[in-house]
């Protein structure tokens, strides 16, 4: 089994099609047909699941989180064909939503691709189905950007039974004529200027919690093959997420 998992992961990091398989690996009919095979069966998921119960031991960590953050990634599709697709007006793209609930390491605890016209207030509930409460019992907080807010925070709450908590991006800076106005207007009135207040910090400033799934998607992103949806399948789309974290994992324990 190892030279297929080889080839797979050669395919996933070099962005290759199958059938450009270098003859050093066995036949690309073989390999995709394992690949294929460990998709429908959901040995990817299971494979993710025990590498990252692992990891989260060896770092001290209880192997079930409490606690997760959940966001998308749109992607754009290419000419290959496939359902699930279609107009993400947010992002101005065309193709397909990799959804992720990841824990408070980043590690992936499940992935949902389906199409972009799909809001995040729905796709949510595609992310969080039935299963996944099953599957992680002591998940009770979830940490959401707020394009979750509404409909899809009070399903979260209301039927998945966590509590939810919206992290917003940081207020833009006033302009600074305006806070000279301000100051001016308020020294003539003997207040004191709040300059913290009118001027905030300018520049990149990392979001609470939602920095960790940022860099999930970056971590994915390391694999030519996750550049673009180029699947027919949202499910070979899932699959290969669950490969590219089983690749990023076996390398942390093999380095621990």
């Amino acid at each position: 089994m190892r030279p297929i998992l080889d080839a797979v992961f050669y395919v996933l990091k070099s962005g290759c099609p199958w059938r450009l398989l270098p003859r050093e690996f066995p036949p690309w009919k073989t390999v995709y047909d394992w690949f294929r095979r460990w998709r429908i069966d959901g040995t990817w998921e299971r494979l993710n699941a025990a590498l990252r119960e692992r990891v989260r031991a060896r770092s001290g960590r209880n192997p079930q989180p409490s606690a997760a953050i959940v966001d998308s990634q749109t992607a754009k599709t290419t000419g290959v064909g496939g359902n699930e697709r279609g107009f993400d007006p947010a992002k101005q793209v065309a193709g397909r939503k990799r959804h992720l609930l990841v824990d408070t390491e980043g590690l992936v605890m499940k992935v949902r691709v389906h199409s972009a016209k799909v809001p995040d207030a729905d796709g949510i509930r595609l992310l969080l189905l039935e299963p996944v409460r099953g599957r992680f019992g002591r998940l009770s907080h979830l940490w959401v950007d707020a394009g979750y807010q509404g409909r899809g925070r009070r399903w979260t709450e209301e039927v998945f039974g966590v509590s939810v908590e919206v992290v917003r991006k940081l207020k833009k800076p006033v302009p600074e004529e305006v806070a000279k106005r301000w100051a001016e207007e308020w020294a003539k009135e003997g207040k004191k200027v709040d300059w913290q207040r009118i001027m905030p910090p300018r520049g990149f400033r990392v979001l609470p919690r939602r920095w960790v799934v940022e860099r999930t998607f970056a971590w994915i992103s390391h694999n030519r093959r996750m550049s673009k949806d180029y699947e027919r399948l949202c499910a070979t789309g899932e699959a290969f997420v669950y490969a590219a974290m089983t690749r990023l994992m076996v390398k942390r324990l093999a380095r621990a």
